[in-house]
């Protein structure tokens, strides 16, 4: 391939394209930014002096907690999500739950708006669920368009 660039562009120009692609791999290879490890690093915390949730970025050698906004202390958790409803559902927009082994409580931490117990990576509704949340959202909008 190399002969045939030089045969068509004399070898300056196979020298320039050569070092063209080579900047494209150098690019793709190093110059990016890896967008699951930047969206990983930006999380949702709350703060265990005022329970309100504020986004953190978190960087190597990060301890818990940190630095509220809210606060301006280090009282900034990081916030497990729930996504149940108290009936027993899927919801869209979780409920950000502050788990009471950080702030040192023995007991179990319950999620207020659908009492159900909540732990270190929560588990989500199953697919069952979000089918009946999709299939309910649906109808609500088929009827908010009659």
């Amino acid at each position: 391939m190399f002969t045939w660039i030089r045969e068509k562009l004399g070898l300056p120009g196979a020298v320039v394209i050569c070092i063209i692609a080579v900047g494209l791999v150098a690019y793709s290879a190093f110059g990016r930014k890896d967008e699951a490890a930047e969206s990983s690093s930006e999380r949702m915390f709350i703060c265990s002096e005022t329970m309100k949730t504020f986004q953190y970025k978190v960087k190597v050698g990060d301890e818990w907690p940190v630095r509220s906004p809210y606060s301006d202390k280090e009282t900034g958790w990081p916030a497990e999500k729930c996504y149940w409803t108290r009936d027993g559902g899927a919801k869209r927009e979780p409920t950000y739950v502050l788990l009471n082994e950080y702030i040192g409580k023995d007991e179990p931490t319950i999620c207020p708006d659908c009492g159900r117990k909540v732990q270190r990576n929560n588990q989500r509704p199953p697919a069952g669920k979000w089918r009946e949340l999709a299939e309910r959202e649906k109808q609500q909008a088929a009827a908010q368009g009659d």
